[in-house]
């Protein structure tokens, strides 16, 4: 379901994204985080794209997570931190239009629907439909 990245990963590919972490939090490009459960890493979540206000909420969690509330609660954190911690005031997001679970948690998020696109999936190795949706603080 991942747009941007490839599965199975490349392991290469992979550390080259996690060392530049580091380097996109200090810079204010991106904000990434690991979603855990009793100290074992489920998932990953972050905010990156960020510029003028705003940027890409993403989000992954291995299948046997799906369905149990985790994505929510790691979302709602992070855009609490979003907002709140680093002063953004728009959050887009988006799914597969073959995810509709995604779009159920961008809409308990308060994202509102914005539009359907086309883009490429490297995960899928093919173009896929995408809904995209906003957020916006509203106590901006």
């Amino acid at each position: 379901m991942l747009r941007a990245a490839i599965f199975p990963p490349d392991i290469e590919d992979t550390r080259l994204w996690f060392e530049e972490h580091e380097r996109d939090w200090q810079e204010g490009k991106a904000y990434r985080f690991a979603i855990e459960v009793n100290g074992r890493m489920i998932g990953i979540i972050d905010v990156d794209g960020v510029e003028r206000g705003e940027g890409q909420l993403g989000y992954w969690l291995e299948r046997a997570a799906w369905g149990q509330g985790y994505a929510t609660e790691a979302a709602e954190a992070v855009i609490g931190f979003a907002f709140r911690e680093v002063g953004m005031l728009r959050l887009r997001a988006g799914h597969a239009i073959d995810n509709p679970a995604s779009g159920k948690v961008l809409a308990k998020l308060g994202f509102n629907p914005v539009d359907i696109v086309e883009h490429f999936s490297r995960s899928r190795g093919e173009n896929v439909r995408s809904c995209r949706y906003l957020l916006v603080d509203r106590a901006a």
